[in-house]
């Protein structure tokens, strides 16, 4: 099969999950995260029931000679903490936690609430701009 239909397969089940969960929602991501005020749990669970999938995915991926739409597995090396990785978290989290938004849903929200979400995602085509100046 084509990879840019499995592309557009997999990218439209990522965004009707994220629309179902009402992850593109940033006030149910803010929720969570405000622990000593009205605080959601529905994020939890989203997160929780995403690592169930995700468990399968890499018992099967395992099995498999190659990917279904590739010639071969592009998997991402380990590596240590190191500061750059710690500082690009903590730059992450506080973007999420101030605009409620992850890039998933910020994109997704572009068609949803466009003059807000645009906002966040320039601010994170700028953050990808910076880190790779910064390692040139």
């Amino acid at each position: 099969m084509n990879r840019v239909v499995v592309a557009l397969i997999a990218g439209s089940l990522f965004g009707a999950g994220l629309a179902f969960s009402g992850m593109a929602d940033p006030q149910r991501v803010q929720s969570f995260l405000d622990l000593f005020g009205e605080w959601d749990p529905t994020l939890a669970f989203v997160m929780g029931g995403a690592m169930i999938p995700m468990a399968i995915a890499w018992v099967i991926q395992r099995r498999l000679e190659k990917p279904f739409a590739d010639a071969h597995f592009s998997l991402p090396g380990t590596t240590g903490l190191d500061g750059k990785l710690a500082l690009g978290s903590v730059l992450f989290g506080m973007g999420w936690g101030i605009s409620g938004l992850c890039p998933g849903p910020a994109l997704a929200d572009l068609a949803i609430a466009p003059a807000k979400a645009a906002i966040v995602v320039l601010a994170m085509f700028a953050g990808m701009a910076a880190h790779r100046l910064s390692t040139r």
